[in-house]
């Protein structure tokens, strides 16, 4: 598996088709964002696109192929042996009333469990815990403002669990949109990240004993 990061939520991850598919490659594309944002969006190529919210930074889906698999609700999906399951969530602590609906995605690749926490604004509940299960990567925001901040970023860690730790949705140079930089939560963390322009994985390299925490280059 391959991910990448172009910055706010969006990552594309590049893996081997699930059995029941074939032997082929898929392509994901999460939370594609507008230029309007400061940042070069990515060109889409991809075979699934995923939105977790409707918000101009993470939903720019105008130049998509006819063919590619939309998910921007809520629900249990399969395509190209990609198991994926949508969770309800909301962008704020008042139950969506100030910025509305957000959708937590699982995503099940290559005999791992990925996921993206899309912008939760709340601490999540133990229902969600429970539908979300055993993570192996997690995608978390930690900018905060806008999302949850970096302490309750730290505790959601605590509660998911994850072997890899990805944190996203934080200020980067170019970025227009003002929320806070990585520092707070890395710090609060307190652990030393790995640096990667791409991060690729298997199954065996996942880490046995202490969490990772994994930051990327633009």
């Amino acid at each position: 598996m391959t991910i990448t990061w172009f910055g706010q939520s969006c990552f594309r991850i590049e893996a081997k088709e699930g059995p029941s598919a074939g032997s082929g490659q898929v392509s994901i594309l999460i939370d594609p964002f507008s230029k309007e944002i400061g940042l070069k969006p990515p060109k889409p190529k991809d075979n699934i696109v995923m939105v977790s919210h409707n918000h101009y930074d993470h939903n720019n889906i105008e130049e998509l192929a006819p063919e590619t698999f939309l998910i921007n609700t809520p629900g249990e999906y399969e395509r190209n042996g990609i198991y994926i399951r949508g969770i309800p969530s909301f962008h704020d602590k008042a139950e969506g009333k100030e910025r509305g609906l957000n959708t937590i995605f699982v995503i099940k690749a290559e005999e791992m469990t990925v996921c993206h926490l899309g912008d939760v604004g709340h601490e999540l509940t133990d229902k969600q815990i429970e539908e979300i299960g055993d993570v192996d990567i997690l995608m978390i925001p930690v900018g905060g403002k806008y999302t949850i901040d970096f302490k309750e970023a730290v505790e959601a860690i605590n509660q998911i669990e994850p072997k890899i730790i990805i944190p996203m949705h934080y200020k980067i140079p170019d970025l227009k949109i003002d929320i806070d930089g990585p520092e707070k939560f890395v710090k609060e963390l307190g652990l030393t990240p790995e640096k990667a322009d791409k991060f690729k994985t298997t199954k065996k390299l996942l880490p046995t004993e202490e969490m990772k925490l994994v930051m990327f280059s633009i």
